[in-house]
């Protein structure tokens, strides 16, 4: 992404915090896996947002109308063996003329000139996350500008979370942020429709998932934007199965939720087929519920709509599906007023998607649930899952899980699908699957 764009988003975020801030951003901590063995790195969303810096132990600082350091990184100094092990380093002449800070110093010296910094504007604001280390040198920074303030009559008296201002604009995609996620969602629905051909009896579903990170990876996509969930026969009934080991079978239904990570952006693709060549029977009946609550989800999308509104509508379409099929007795304003559906439907209907699969962002504005503008995307992903431990329910019935999801695209109009591509209709999907 353009230098340029890095710029814009600090410049928003300075002007939203005002002149008497500071905003301190640390990079995402490496990981240990096993040993001395490490996770692939990936940037912390925020951090990455705003810096375009790749690199693991380092702290953006942002201090709005400084007259000559509004943007200064700390950074892992150059070091030539270290480097002959792990890979090149910006540095902290990198840090300035490849990312364009304003001034840059070595990591270790943070300790002594955040501080002053701090010291010197009357609001913190820091990225409150998981990392508890750093938030902990936070508080010792802010104690310790407290200390001082008696005497110099300036600085803060208290904490906020950095994190709250970026995460209102992460929620709006720019026209650069939507390119990403197009091209991951076009990596998604090649490795769908890959698996949708590929599968057969006698599958293993690792071998499926092994198709679709191939084709991830093969497609420029840093991989998958969460551990994918190749699900066969009663496993789709886990919400989030990950073991990927069974066998499959000619009257299973595979349920794949898998999407790609492109250049920091992600999809999120749930799709269910039979194993064998054709949808039948129970699992058939439920697939076609399933299917009409997520249409009925996406047309609920559009400027002006509340959050939950398409929630309520797949609930109100699985709750008719459901009487109509003898799952569940009573009236269908029974049914939901009780929440008597739950066992069968247990999560919400959709969440933000963006930098990460599951984005930030608030879902409600005060009591209510927020209105849906223009630039933002959201996945719609109604589903039923009959476990063997719901013995209120006829046995014929279990084992099938269902789940369909798109990621969709609030627009001006109203909302574009942006994983139409991924086939979803019963016909559509017997075609594919007989070919």
């Amino acid at each position: 992404m353009d230098r340029a764009v890095f710029e814009q988003r600090r410049r928003r975020l300075m002007d939203a915090i005002g002149p008497n801030a500071v905003a301190v951003f640390p990079a995402a901590p490496e990981r240990t896996r096993s040993n001395d063995v490490e996770y692939r790195y990936r940037q912390q969303s925020d951090f990455y947002y705003l810096t375009g810096f790749p690199e693991p132990g380092a702290v953006c600082v942002l201090q709005p109308g400084h007259p000559t350091d509004e943007y200064v990184l700390f950074v892992r100094p150059r070091d030539r063996e270290k480097e002959t092990w792990t890979g090149r380093r910006a540095g902290v002449e990198g840090a300035v003329t490849d990312y364009g800070a304003s001034l840059a110093f070595a990591v270790e010296e943070l300790d002594q000139r955040l501080g002053k910094m701090i010291a010197e504007r009357d609001q913190f604001y820091c990225a409150l996350d998981r990392d508890e280390a750093f938030t902990r040198r936070a508080m010792s920074w802010l104690e310790h500008a407290q200390l001082t303030r008696p005497r110099t009559g300036r600085g803060p008296t208290g904490l906020l979370d950095a994190g709250a201002p970026v995460h209102e604009m992460r929620l709006h995609k720019s026209p650069e942020e939507l390119d990403r996620m197009r091209r991951a969602v076009a990596i998604s629905a090649e490795a769908h429709v890959a698996a949708m051909r590929g599968v057969q009896p006698g599958c293993w579903e690792y071998e499926i998932e092994a198709l679709i990170d191939y084709t991830f990876r093969r497609n420029g996509a840093a991989g998958p934007a969460y551990p994918s969930i190749v699900a066969a026969g009663a496993n789709a009934t886990i919400l989030h199965y990950t073991t990927n080991d069974r066998r499959m079978e000619a009257d299973d239904l595979l349920l794949i939720d898998a999407g790609a990570e492109y250049d920091f952006y992600c999809a999120d693709v749930t799709r269910t087929f039979p194993v064998g060549a054709r949808f039948s029977g129970r699992r058939k009946a439920v697939y076609e519920v399933v299917l009409a609550a997520q249409l009925a989800a996406i047309d609920a999308v559009r400027p002006g709509a509340r959050f939950d509104e398409p929630h309520q509508r797949a609930v109100s379409t699985l709750v008719d599906g459901l009487l109509r099929l003898g799952v569940l007795q009573g009236s269908a304003d029974e049914v939901r007023e009780k929440e008597l559906y739950k066992p069968l439907y247990m999560h919400r209907t959709s969440h933000w998607l963006g930098m990460d699969v599951h984005d930030v962002g608030l879902y409600k504005q005060g009591d209510a649930a927020r209105t849906l503008q223009p630039g933002m995307v959201l996945t719609v992903e109604p589903g039923l899952y009959f476990g063997a431990h719901l013995e209120e329910i006829d046995p014929a019935w279990h084992g099938i899980g269902v789940r369909i999801e798109d990621d969709v695209l609030v627009t001006p109009e109203g909302h574009e699908v942006l994983t139409a591509a991924v086939p979803k209709r019963v016909d559509e999907i017997e075609i594919l699957r007989a070919g």
